[in-house]
Order: C-alpha cells, then sequence, then structure tokens
C-alpha cells in the first residue's frame, strides 16, 4: 500500500506527469530557492527529491516580496511527440487590497534536470496557470482570472487563451469559460486534459482550506461549454454538500470533517501508467486538533483512480474520500535514496534539501572555505524581506529533534548566530548567541516573533565560552523546546515551551499557504561579513 502523505511537510500545489517509467512532481516554493522542487519515482509509492527547476535568483527576483508571495502552483507536462518538458509558474508580485499581481511564465526543457529555457512571460490575468499541448499541435493557457470587481463573484472564473509557440506569446486576451462544478466556490488551480477526443478540466473549488476539492468537467470543444461531473467532487476531505460562492475565504475551518485523517483534500491532477492504472495528486493536511493548525503546512497525497464506462474520473473505492492507505499500482517495487538524517557538510556543494528565503544559499553558505564545515557569512534580521542569511529544511513530522554543531565568535551585539525554528519573517523562534554588552562576553539567549511581536528573553541570558557549542531544537508535538551542551551530551534546556501550532497558516497574520522550517542562520546587521562555521546539521524524526 501507499502512504498518504506521500510527500510530508511543505509541499503544496502538486502538479504530476510521466516521462516513460518515470513519475515526477513539481510543487509551490512561495519565497523559497532554490524554486519548484521536483520529486521522482518509478513506482507511485517511493519518492526522492530529484532536482529544482528555479535556480537563478536574478532571473526570478524574490527580493522584498512579502512572505507567501513568489513562486505558486507549477504545471509540469511532459509533450511526447517534442520529447520536452514544460513548466508554467506565476510568480505572485502582492495581494494588497486582493489585487493578486501575478505575472506567469513559461520555461521548456529536454531534460527534467535542465538547463531550462529563458522565461517567456504569458500574461497577468490570474495564477495557477497551466498549460495544454493539443494533439492538433496548437497549445493554451488555462488559468484563474481573479476578480476584484464590486458586484462579481469572487474570486473568479477559469480563463483560456491560446499560446503562439512561434511568437512567444499568448494570442489575445484571455477568455472565460468555466464558472466551476460545484457551488463551493472559490475555484482556482485548472488543468486541461484531452481524452478520447474529449477536453477534460480538472479545478480545485471550495479554498485551499477545509472546503477544498477536485472537481472536472468536460467539452467536446476546447472552448466550451463544459458540462459538471455529475458526481462533483471527485477528491475531498468533506464530501457533504455546500454553497459557498458567496463566501471568498478560502479557509472555512467549519468544513473540518473528524472522520479524515487528511484535511483541505484538493488541487489535484493525475497521471497514467503505460498499463492505463490512473492515480491523482493533491495537497492536503493534518492539523492539530482542536486548534486546526497546520504546521507541516499543506503536504502531498496521492490517490487510485479509474475511467468509468461513461467517461469520467471516479476514486478507485468509489468514494470521494481522500484515503492515507491507497493500493499502489501494478509497477515494479523502486526504493530511492532518502535525505541522510546527519549532513556533516563533507561536500562542497550542499544538499538538495537546503533552502533560503528570497535567495540561493550559495549566497551566503560556503563549504570550501572550512572543509568540513558550512561557514554562513552574516546578512539582515530574520524579520527582512531582502538578504537573510538563512539555511533551512522542511519540517516534515510533529516529532523531530534538531541538532548542530557551532562555533561563532561575535563582537558587538548586532552579530548573532543559532538555531531556529520558522514560519516565516514575522514568525520564528530563535536560539541565538549572540554579545551581551550587560555580560560583557558571549551570551545565548531566545528570541521569538510571534505575529510580528518580537521577545527577546532577557531573562534567559546564558553566559557561554567562546568554544563550540552544540544547540537543539525537540519538537514533541504541541510542545517544542531548544536546549545547548558543550559536550554533546549533556543538554541544558533553555527557555520554556514554544507551542508548534503557532507555526502554521492559521495562526500566521501575516503569511499563508507555506509550512513550518527548522534551520541554522546567522546574522552580521553592522558589515554583513561576520560568519558562523557550522560542523553537521542532523534532523532525526522521533516515532
Amino acid at each position: 500500500m501507499i502512504q498518504n502523505p506521500i510527500l510530508p511537510g511543505f509541499n503544496p500545489d502538486p502538479c504530476i506527469c510521466r516521462k516513460g517509467g518515470d513519475y515526477y512532481i513539481a510543487v509551490s516554493s512561495f519565497e523559497w530557492f532554490p524554486g519548484l522542487p521536483v520529486y521522482h519515482s518509478r513506482d507511485l509509492k517511493h519518492w526522492e527529491l530529484y532536482t529544482h527547476i528555479l535556480t537563478d535568483d536574478e532571473k526570478v527576483d524574490l527580493k522584498k516580496l512579502p512572505c507567501s508571495k513568489g513562486v505558486w502552483a507549477p504545471c509540469l507536462t511532459y509533450d511526447e511527440k517534442e520529447e520536452l518538458f514544460y513548466v508554467v509558474y506565476g510568480v505572485m508580485n502582492s495581494m494588497n487590497a486582493r489585487y493578486f499581481d501575478v505575472d506567469n511564465y513559461l520555461i521548456t526543457a529536454k531534460d527534467i534536470k535542465g538547463p531550462w529555457s529563458e522565461p517567456v512571460y504569458l500574461h497577468s490575468a490570474g495564477f495557477d496557470a497551466a498549460i495544454l499541448n493539443d494533439d492538433d499541435g496548437k497549445k493554451y493557457i488555462v488559468s484563474l482570472e481573479w476578480e476584484t470587481r464590486e458586484g462579481y463573484e469572487k474570486p473568479g472564473a477559469i480563463c483560456l487563451v491560446e499560446y503562439d509557440d512561434e511568437k512567444k506569446e499568448v494570442a489575445g486576451y484571455p477568455k472565460r469559460i468555466w464558472s466551476g462544478g460545484t457551488d463551493r466556490g472559490c475555484i482556482e488551480a485548472p488543468h486541461l486534459y484531452k481524452k478520447n477526443g474529449l477536453y477534460y478540466i480538472m479545478c480545485a473549488e471550495g479554498g485551499t482550506g477545509y472546503n477544498h476539492c477536485v472537481t472536472m468537467g468536460r467539452a467536446e470543444n476546447v472552448w466550451g461549454p463544459y458540462e459538471r461531473d455529475p458526481m462533483n467532487p471527485i477528491v475531498t476531505s468533506a464530501p457533504e454538500e455546500s454553497n459557498e460562492r458567496h463566501n471568498p475565504d478560502h479557509l472555512k475551518p467549519v468544513y473540518y470533517n473528524p472522520a479524515s485523517v487528511l484535511q483541505k483534500s484538493g488541487h489535484g491532477s493525475y497521471v497514467e501508467t503505460p498499463a492505463g492504472e490512473v492515480y491523482l495528486a493533491h495537497l492536503c493536511s493534518r492539523p492539530f486538533v482542536p486548534e486546526l493548525c497546520c504546521t507541516l503546512g499543506r503536504e502531498t497525497a496521492i490517490q487510485k483512480m479509474k475511467w468509468t464506462k461513461d467517461g469520467w474520473l471516479r476514486m478507485a473505492d468509489g468514494s470521494s474520500l481522500a484515503k492515507t492507505e491507497v493500493p499502489e499500482p501494478d509497477l515494479p517495487d523502486a526504493p530511492v535514496p532518502q535525505l541522510p538524517e546527519r549532513d556533516d557538510f563533507d561536500s562542497p556543494v550542499l544538499g538538495p534539501q537546503y533552502y533560503a528565503p528570497r535567495q540561493m544559499p550559495s549566497r551566503f553558505a560556503d563549504l570550501t572555505s572550512r572543509p568540513g564545515y558550512v561557514r554562513l557569512r552574516g546578512g539582515e534580521s530574520r524579520c527582512s524581506l531582502n538578504k537573510v542569511s538563512l539555511l533551512a529544511r522542511k519540517l516534515t513530522s510533529l516529532h523531530a529533534q534538531i541538532t548542530t554543531k557551532m562555533e561563532f565568535t561575535p563582537d558587538v551585539y548586532q552579530q548573532s548566530a543559532g538555531l531556529i525554528l520558522f514560519y516565516d519573517n514575522m514568525d520564528y523562534v530563535y536560539l541565538r548567541k549572540y554579545y551581551s554588552e550587560t555580560l560583557g562576553k558571549s551570551a545565548l539567549s531566545i528570541t521569538l516573533l510571534d505575529n510580528g511581536t518580537k521577545t527577546e528573553f532577557v531573562n534567559l541570558r546564558t553566559p557561554v565560552k567562546d568554544v563550540p557549542l552544540y544547540l537543539r531544537l525537540t519538537i514533541d508535538g504541541r510542545n517544542s523546546t531548544f536546549s545547548w551542551s558543550y559536550d554533546g551530551r549533556i543538554f541544558m534546556q533553555i527557555g520554556r515551551n514554544f507551542a508548534t501550532a503557532h507555526f502554521s497558516d492559521e495562526y500566521s497574520k501575516f503569511g499563508e499557504f507555506t509550512g513550518t522550517m527548522a534551520g541554522i542562520t546567522c546574522a552580521d546587521r553592522v558589515l554583513h561579513k561576520k560568519h558562523a562555521d557550522f560542523d553537521f546539521f542532523e534532523y532525526k524524526e522521533v516515532n
């Protein structure tokens, strides 16, 4: 059996495709670099973090973008005739006044690992853009056209425009073609498919919250009209009918379903094996209850599907409720390498598991100056939207122990380094070593950012020697605690328990849609050159 979620932690908006016997899923990355992670499998059961599509932080400039903006909802497809991968992605620049200012781009590559072509600008008519490579050679871009006018249903309707591959531009203005397969409202995430001469539109409806779902429609012409699947939604966590077209709120916690482990199931795309077995990848979440806070963010799950005799896509078990256990396909078992628990930084390049906000980690992380260590050059404060020296991994379990060994000697109070639990620039908790003018020496303390309110726990100020220190973060469900050690054996707790649930979409007032990260960080708010050396970074999930 396949166990869901197949991609735990911050892995939302999955788009799945196949090239031969290889399956790929691309997910959203928002303000984090490298952008658009791609996972690979040969059996749809075992998945590995394989590559990243966006690695040039000048070509895709995310600096100064607010948290949860940036790179949204990739569409990854493979055209067998052209032997070419296509990726359509959007860069969300602003959501001020609910205008949702986004720019959509298209890139291509012969190999999933690149090199990728120069981005082609498509349009800014809405987000979640996707491409259909029709069998007659024509290409179409489908997206949500975001509605801003008073008196019109929010967030809008699905629109379509033809793409001119020779001119590298869309042909005219997008035209509205579809307003949804249910009355849940908040339609988004369209994908177009063609099967047996019919065009199928797959969308998310209900908002990317607790009323989320996957719906479908079909038409004889790509421009429509599209008929609803009479059994919509086809995948969801909340099967009960609802009419929420009047309600533009995406979260809708009233639709939490206590009978389902997976919540928020929606935003799907499907793939067929060479033998005709069908699987649908979709996002989901696993909240704390009763808080309904999803610290791990939106994750990726997969469901076994089937085509009916009358040409509709259904879950294989005949229901619409997303499952945690799914029958695996008739494919050879293909285990893949997993990310190591401990990284001793012995390689001259960083592993694929590391991310940084708004810039590539290589901008500040150096693995060659001191072999066996990663040296982080101090950047701006963790609250900055510009250049922050933060090297982080995705939190994939609510029971984990994260440990590092750090060497750092601050000269002034504006310099600090340490271990951090980070949701966004306004929500984090940070065990830091810094220079205390009160003590006249180096010290450890904790800084908390709680929805933008900063608390420096000065009563925790602990003098420490300028020798290597072990720092540890223990996440035990709802409680997260820090500790430290000189020898790596005897750890002393510092500070109180912090509420893990506060690091979530639901709690944050400044960000949404992402997930919690844990990492190492260094700041030099004077000269941007003081560095901290880290001997290893260990991330262990605790059963």
